[in-house]
C-alpha cells in the first residue's frame, strides 16, 4: 500500500479505512511539524498542533473532496495554528500581527543564518507564512493558491514581493 498516492490513500481513509492514516502520518508529520515550528518557534506547541492537525484530518475525513492532499493537509495545519492563537488571544496577538522572538542563541547558528532568521521575523505574518510554505516546505504556487484561496499568479507575485522585503530587511542590517 506504500506505493499509493496520498490522494488515493486519503480517499480510502475518507471511506473509513483508518488503518491507512498511519501511512499518511508517516509521510507528512515531519513537514507539518516543521511548518508549525517555523511559524511558532515553540517545539512543544508544534508537536501538539501537529497531533491536532492529524486528529482533525481523521475527524473531518469525510470532507475530503479528492483534491490535492498536501494542500488540504496544510490548510488544516494553518487553520489549527490560527485557531490556537485566536483562543490564546490574551497571551498572543492575532496571527496576522504576530511577531516572534528568536529562541536560539547566535553561537548555536551561523551568523548569516541568524541574521536571515531575524530578518524573516521582521516580516509581516502573511509574508513570513508564504516564505515558510513556499521556500522551506517547498509547497508549489498552485498548491499554495489552494491553501490560501487565491490564484497561482497572485501567490507568485506575493512570494516575489515577500522575498524583496526580506532582502531589503536583511541587507539594511549588514555593515560594509
Amino acid at each position: 500500500m506504500e506505493e499509493h498516492t496520498d490522494e488515493a490513500l486519503m480517499t480510502e481513509v475518507a471511506q473509513g479505512n483508518l488503518d491507512l492514516l498511519r501511512i499518511l502520518f508517516e509521510r507528512h508529520h515531519v513537514h507539518i511539524f516543521n511548518f508549525l515550528y517555523q511559524m511558532s518557534h515553540d517545539r512543544m506547541l508544534s508537536e501538539d498542533l501537529t497531533q491536532e492537525t492529524f486528529y482533525k484530518l481523521m475527524k473531518y475525513r469525510s470532507s475530503y473532496n479528492n483534491g490535492k492532499f498536501v494542500s488540504w493537509l496544510f490548510t488544516i495545519a494553518r487553520n489549527t495554528l490560527k485557531t490556537h492563537y485566536t483562543r490564546e488571544k490574551e497571551k498572543f496577538r492575532d496571527l496576522e500581527g504576530l511577531e516572534h522572538q528568536l529562541t536560539e542563541s547566535a553561537e548555536d547558528k551561523n551568523e548569516n543564518l541568524s541574521k536571515l532568521a531575524m530578518a524573516i521575523e521582521k516580516l509581516g505574518q502573511s509574508d513570513k507564512e508564504l516564505l515558510v510554505l513556499n521556500r522551506l516546505q517547498e509547497i508549489k504556487y498552485h498548491e499554495l493558491a489552494e491553501i490560501l484561496n487565491s490564484t497561482p499568479g497572485a501567490i507568485k507575485t506575493k512570494v516575489s514581493r515577500a522575498l524583496k522585503k526580506l532582502k531589503a530587511i536583511y541587507f539594511e542590517n549588514i555593515e560594509l
